[in-house]
């Protein structure tokens, strides 16, 4: 069940690549319609999982799984009423697509992660599978942690978009692509030339990235031990299981010793199914960490996404300054820096009076217009 804020206002954060009249649409997808009912008084489950297989565009079956998305109003429950919920069956990859749509149009959001695609820092008893049913059940229990922090935060759960994947089976999937994020996606490789070429650098946002580098690296570390660590006890659940089946085996035929050894057989049996018990329990914290670990990934991705935005604030700038100093070198007649426009005067003469004029009505435009860029680019930054 979703708690209440106990407030009525909501913070509407766009995409800052957006035009207005975007920001205007993507205001819109954010309130929704006054009659949708808000997301925090619904009870959201993924209450089970199923193996579909079909036959994909070349002919060849396709094994994946889906996942039933139950939705009920929290008014039900408080008034002893059941009613039957909606229901829909979702895929993992539809989960990553609206996803990727709340990070492109909530970039100062730290969406919550999925959880893991396959399975990652496995011990030797542990599937690798992503078939695995064990490996399902996780992930089923992942993604409902998913749907119920989304639907939890003040901002992200008033999106559209998010609303209708929870109660529209058909058509979601088009109506997500039509906004475009896709194409509004910033690749890494633009995120990473910003990183190094940002000159100055937002300091709360370095330190935080600096923070998601260190727990991100502690943690992944920590899995790795773990994953080591439990695969010497399942050798030792593995030696003491061998030795319970030789001791029981070898009282059947002592006469004298039979009674000692296979009581010798059941502690060894019972030690054995008391270390497989352990490293059950031990794999649900195993599961936790993991959240933290993809958490991280979440909180640097905002940062990136900031240092993106901070490279382009500056080259706006460096931008505005050039065309200035062009829009001087006009006026005056001066060229104070080296160019291909000084060689290109004193070669062939000066440019005519008109000329200039034209030039100089073009560029007061243009720093108009960058003026502009620079002043959206500060308010973005802010």
């Amino acid at each position: 069940m979703m708690a209440d804020t106990g407030s009525d206002e909501v913070a509407v954060i766009g995409n800052t690549d957006l035009t207005p009249g975007e920001i205007e649409n993507n205001i819109k997808n954010t309130m929704g319609d006054q009659e949708i009912v808000p997301l925090r008084k619904m009870e959201i489950n993924v209450a089970e999982a199923e193996k579909r297989t079909v036959k994909n565009a070349v002919n060849m079956q396709e094994t994946y799984t889906v996942y039933l998305i139950e939705t009920r109003p929290a008014e039900a429950a408080s008034e002893g009423t059941n009613p039957t919920p909606d229901s829909l069956w979702r895929r993992y990859s539809e989960f990553e697509i609206l996803r990727n749509y709340l990070l492109v149009s909530y970039p100062y959001v730290v969406v919550p992660p999925l959880p893991e695609k396959r399975a990652e820092f496995v011990w030797h008893k542990l599937s690798a599978d992503n078939m695995d049913p064990d490996f399902v059940e996780r992930r089923r229990v992942g993604l409902e942690n998913f749907l119920l922090r989304v639907a939890s935060h003040p901002v992200l759960s008033t999106d559209k978009i998010f609303f209708s994947f929870l109660t529209e089976e058909n058509g979601w999937k088009e109506a997500v692509l039509e906004t475009g994020f896709q194409a509004k996606a910033d690749s890494r490789l633009k995120a990473l030339n910003a990183t190094f070429r940002v000159k100055n650098p937002d300091k709360r946002f370095a330190e935080m990235k600096h923070y998601g580098d260190e727990l991100q690296s502690v943690i992944s570390q920590l899995l790795r031990v773990r994953a080591r660590v439990a695969d010497r006890l399942y050798g030792v659940y593995k030696v003491h299981g061998n030795y319970g089946r030789v001791f029981s085996e070898w009282s059947a035929i002592e006469k004298e010793m039979g009674d000692g050894l296979q009581s010798a057989g059941h502690h060894m049996d019972a030690y054995a199914a008391s270390v497989d018990d352990i490293l059950e329990e031990e794999e649900h914290y195993a599961d936790q960490l993991k959240e933290y670990l993809f958490y991280t990934d979440a909180l640097r991705a905002v940062c990136r996404k900031h240092e993106l935005m901070q490279y382009e604030l500056e080259a706006a700038a460096q931008d505005l300054s050039t065309k200035k100093q062009q829009q001087e070198e006009l006026a005056t007649g001066t060229v104070r820096t080296f160019s291909l426009k000084g060689m290109t005067s004193k070669l062939f003469g000066q440019e005519t009076p008109e000329q200039r004029e034209t030039k100089m009505k073009v560029l007061e435009g243009q720093i108009q217009e960058g003026e502009d860029a620079l002043k959206e680019k500060n308010t973005e930054c802010e």
